[in-house]
């Protein structure tokens, strides 16, 4: 047995039940313990709008959360919805909607953490993550740096190479060959990278919400179209989720198990809640306001999942409902494109173009953890090193096998993921609602 094959096999017994059962259970307890802090997703929203940066380099407000949803609102959003309700049913996509409500709760904590015992550097600006809550909040200073070496491989693989790969795919329909689109994305994102943090979240400031905006605007075109199917489609996706169906309107074989399994995963891959990156953006905040921060990056949670699955979602089922035939022969993965297909001439670039956007904007946020993980673990004399060697995975992903690269993603988001739940619930009387 070769070493990917053990990899695989870890990756199946642990993501396959204990790690979706963890994570579930961080969130419910979170809930809990904060007193259902989701209900104040109105006052985060308004507070993300606040442009409080100061002088000293620091971002805004906004500008963490941009640079969280620049690389939380990656294809998953897309290519990983279409996949799970493909393989879950209708019934997925309520359950990845659930996860997202509860992982607020998660995504609250983890940033109150990281901006509690983030480091003022002698520039100015501030520094943090779980990393810091490891070390200088539980002397758990071994732990802190292989959380932090960890993020840096995360940002090669799962933040690189999975959206890289994805850009490329997308790119083809235009026939662009994958190699030319490693060159000129990792030209693109290097010079987005190149002046460092304070770059990153600016250009994250001003690309995601336009990123977003050009997204939903075709799903707004869809919802109008197929309008009458709305109401149906929104019934079998809640009915699903509790009740086993027999085949219908192109949806075989669901059932209640593969909704929770694909509908959780799915969903807790995609905002990230537990897995500490969101807190490594909070933590560069301006603001002095631990709840003010937290609560802001807590709505990137929502706008991922609640927002923008939920919508991708509803697009899809509207879509097969109303022609079960339009999915015939199609991957898992090209749903989304059948729905958006339905825009006269426009659509299928139009998703596309969306994806190449969201793909470069992933790479441009995940690019912001990986530095600020190995400004960590090596302080800045090695910074130029570590984004050599991100544009080059990027590059690297444009080309390997899909596959080979979601494995490493997989186990290294394993890795990543248990270290920050330690530093959760052992200050967990640290956090306050």
């Amino acid at each position: 047995m070769n070493l990917l094959s053990i990899v695989s096999t870890i990756n199946s017994v642990l993501w396959g039940g204990p790690m979706l059962f963890l994570l579930s259970g961080t969130h419910l307890y979170f809930t809990i313990h904060l007193k259902f802090i989701q209900r104040k997703a109105g006052l985060a929203i308004r507070l993300s709008l606040e442009a409080d940066s100061d002088h000293s380099g620091n971002a805004s407000v906004f500008s963490t959360l941009a640079t969280t949803l620049a690389a939380t609102l990656g294809t998953g959003n897309i290519v990983g919805v279409s996949t799970a309700i493909a393989l879950g049913g209708p019934g997925a996509l309520f359950w990845c909607w659930i996860t997202g409500i509860f992982g607020m709760a998660t995504t609250y904590a983890e940033c109150y953490l990281g901006i509690k015992y983030r480091r003022k550097l002698a520039d100015g600006s501030y520094c943090g993550g779980p990393m810091y809550a490891l070390e200088d909040g539980l002397g758990f200073k071994k732990t802190a740096r292989f959380f932090a070496f960890c993020a840096v491989l995360t940002a090669f693989f799962m933040g690189c190479q999975t959206q890289s790969h994805s850009v490329a795919d997308a790119a083809a329909h235009f026939g662009v060959p994958n190699w030319l689109t490693g060159i000129l994305l990792s030209t693109l994102v290097g010079l987005a990278i190149i002046g460092g943090a304070c770059s990153i979240q600016k250009i994250c400031t001003y690309i995601v919400p336009g990123i977003a905006a050009f997204y939903l605007f075709g799903c707004l075109i869809l919802f109008i179209l197929n309008i009458h199917f709305l109401p149906a489609a929104l019934e079998l996706i809640i009915t699903s989720a509790f009740c086993p169906k027999a085949a219908i309107s192109g949806f075989t074989g669901m059932t209640v198990q593969k909704a929770l399994r694909y509908g959780i995963s799915r969903g807790l891959f995609t905002n990230e809640a537990g897995l500490g990156s969101a807190a490594i953006a909070a933590a560069a905040s301006s603001s002095t306001d631990f709840k003010k921060q937290a609560l802001v990056s807590m709505s990137a949670t929502f706008w991922d999942t609640v927002v923008m699955c939920a919508v991708t979602g509803i697009v899809i089922v509207c879509t097969v409902i109303k022609d079960p035939l339009t999915v015939t022969d199609l991957s898992y993965s090209e749903w989304t494109n059948a729905a958006f297909s339905q825009i006269p001439y426009i659509g299928s670039p139009m998703l596309q173009l969306s994806l190449i956007a969201f793909g470069a904007a992933t790479l441009i946020g995940w690019s912001f953890f990986g530095e600020k993980a190995a400004e960590y673990l090596w302080g800045n004399s090695r910074q130029n090193l570590y984004r050599f060697f991100y544009l080059l995975m990027i590059f690297f992903g444009t080309v390997a096998s899909l596959d080979t690269v979601w494995e490493c993603a997989d186990f290294i988001n394993l890795c990543m993921t248990l270290p920050n739940l330690i530093a959760l619930f052992l200050l967990r009387k640290e956090i306050k609602a």
